[in-house]
């Protein structure tokens, strides 16, 4: 496990670049940091001129050794943060990140055991590192994503995701709006469409989830109505602007 640095570094944004319409990828330099492991997450803290601080939590998109975090974040409506982030930060500004965070909800090259992903939206930002983690250690271990969105316009990373090859796929299902001549009609997993689009619970996956709470939730409950065993299952919810 990677151990975090200590308190507070300061991180200089390098590269940007939009994902869709209200999220972009920022890329920063962190002299001091200490690389991450795929699945991990870091706290972000912004200082207004008045000396209010807001802090907020961002899965990593970035995995391995290296100076450079990448995130990816989704403007979120009254938010407090997300809003500076993907409309004002400019290459070269500052700012303080504390991390890298949590060492349950990851995915490290030793594992053996087949891995399934579930994404719901701004969710697939750990799968992602997951992903590049996966691809880097040319592990052979099966990894499969669905990635669930409301459209395509919603998709993070998609010309990314489109390219993954054995033994990892990548599997799209729509809610609100699906592309077209897309085979299914739009709508919110089921249990049925868990059945369908992801590893059987006889192929004992450790399966991850991460999403919005309610999402996360529903999705848990119906992979072990499907007979997924509940010790198998990983999540992670996010929250906060």
């Amino acid at each position: 496990m990677t151990t975090p640095a200590r308190g507070w570094l300061t991180g200089s944004l390098v590269r940007e670049r939009p994902l869709t319409a209200s999220a972009r990828s920022i890329t920063f330099t962190v002299p001091e940091w200490p690389g991450n492991e795929a699945g991990q997450h870091v706290d972000i803290r912004l200082t207004a001129p008045d000396g209010y601080q807001a802090v907020r939590s961002y899965s990593l998109a970035s995995t391995g050794p290296g100076a450079d975090v990448e995130l990816a974040v989704e403007r979120l409506p009254d938010g407090e943060v997300s809003p500076f982030l993907v409309d004002d930060l400019e290459l070269g500004d500052a700012v303080e990140l504390r991390g890298p965070l949590g060492g349950w909800f990851v995915w490290r090259a030793e594992q053996t055991q087949p891995v399934q992903l579930i994404a719901g939206g701004s969710g697939v930002v750990p799968f992602v590192a997951m992903l590049r983690a996966h691809d880097r250690a040319r592990s052979n271990a099966p990894m499969h994503l669905l990635n669930s969105l409301r459209t395509p316009d919603d998709a993070f990373f998609r010309d990314e995701l489109s390219r993954s090859s054995a033994p990892s796929s990548i599997t799209w299902h729509y809610t609100r709006a699906a592309p077209m001549d897309w085979p299914e009609a739009p709508r919110r997993l089921t249990a049925q469409d868990l059945a369908a689009k992801t590893l059987a619970p006889e192929d004992e996956p450790l399966t991850y989830i991460c999403g919005p709470t309610g999402f996360v939730e529903t999705v848990s409950r119906a992979l072990i109505s499907i007979g997924h065993s509940a010790d198998r299952i990983r999540t992670e919810r996010f929250g906060g602007v």
